[in-house]
Formats: C-alpha cells, sequence, structure tokens
C-alpha cells in the first residue's frame, strides 16, 4: 500500500534570465516531470511576453518546473538554479537586461522559502558578488505563450540557442554529468 502522505510531486516556480535557458536546462534532468515557461512576480494578471518585455508587469520570466522529489530533491533543483545563471547580477543576464530577467525564486510554502535562503547562503561562497535572488511567496504561475514552450528543442540552431543555452547546458553536464 502507498504512503497517502508522500509527496509525489512538487512544483519550483525559478527565473534567472530568459526563461528558455532555464526550460532548456531542466528538461535535461532525470526526475523532471515537466517543465513551463511562463511569468510569475508580478501584478498584471494574463501578462503577454510583449507586456512582459516592456518591465512595467512587475513580472518575471519564470520557469515552471514540476518534478519528482523522490528522485531529484528540492535542494537539487535550487543548486542547479544557482550555477545555471548568475545570481549576482540585478535585472540582468548577459545581453538580457530588465527586470524580467532578473534572479528570483517563488515559493509555495514555508518549507520551499527555507530552502531558497538556505541555498542562498549555501552558494554565496562560490560567487565573489553578493547574491541578489529575490524570494517571494507565489501569487500565480502565468504560462507562456506556446511559441516559447520546448524553444531550445524546436530551435536548436538558432543564434540565441547556440551562443547562450548550448553553451550553458555544455557547463552544466561537464559539472554534473546528466
Amino acid at each position: 500500500m502507498a504512503d497517502d502522505n508522500v509527496k509525489r510531486t512538487e512544483v519550483a516556480i525559478l527565473a534567472g534570465g530568459c526563461f528558455w535557458c532555464l526550460e532548456a536546462v531542466y528538461q535535461s534532468w532525470d526526475g523532471v516531470l515537466s517543465v513551463k515557461p511562463g511569468y510569475g512576480g508580478g501584478t498584471l494578471a494574463r501578462p503577454s511576453y510583449e507586456q512582459v518585455c516592456g518591465g512595467a508587469t512587475g513580472h518575471g520570466e519564470v520557469v515552471q518546473v514540476i518534478f519528482d522529489p523522490a528522485r531529484l530533491p528540492l535542494d537539487l533543483v535550487l543548486d542547479i538554479f544557482f550555477v545555471a545563471h548568475d545570481p549576482t547580477t540585478l535585472n540582468r543576464q548577459g545581453y538580457d537586461l530588465g527586470s524580467q530577467y532578473r534572479s528570483l525564486i517563488l515559493y509555495g510554502d514555508r518549507a520551499q522559502e527555507e530552502a531558497a535562503r538556505a541555498a542562498i547562503a549555501r552558494h554565496q561562497p562560490d560567487w565573489p558578488d553578493p547574491i541578489v535572488t529575490q524570494v517571494g511567496p507565489l501569487d500565480r504561475f502565468w504560462p507562456a505563450e506556446e511559441l516559447h514552450w520546448d524553444y531550445y528543442r524546436r530551435h536548436g540552431a538558432a543564434p540565441y540557442c547556440q551562443g547562450v543555452i548550448g553553451p550553458k547546458l555544455a557547463r552544466l553536464r561537464a559539472e554534473y554529468a546528466f
């Protein structure tokens, strides 16, 4: 008989630059059941990509990562996050500028909040500058338009994918051997 108290899935909402990058990163991991790009952390209901890129919605480009915590613990999900982007640059990842590209963890409960804050403390020694990752409660996740889904898988030959996402995946594979 299965234990009904065991969590079968957990959801992490993370922002670390362009959502295409984090989507590609998490799609590669065993234990991740789905990854969906979207918007979170802002005030506008049902925002569009254009509205979020305009910077006035308060939303970040986020990914919703649904994972099996028995196969991929939340701490490892967060460790991947802190290796997959530069959490020390405010409102910027590489050439992507604006508050929609900020480093952000939106938590669903107190345990996730504590895990996020512990991950920041755990990873601060890895960076010469202070980590500026924001941690806040998840109000609502708004899925991005379908044209953003599976972006790297569908457009792997595009210059952004070749110049940004591909090298990021190679670096993570070398560090974590996934």
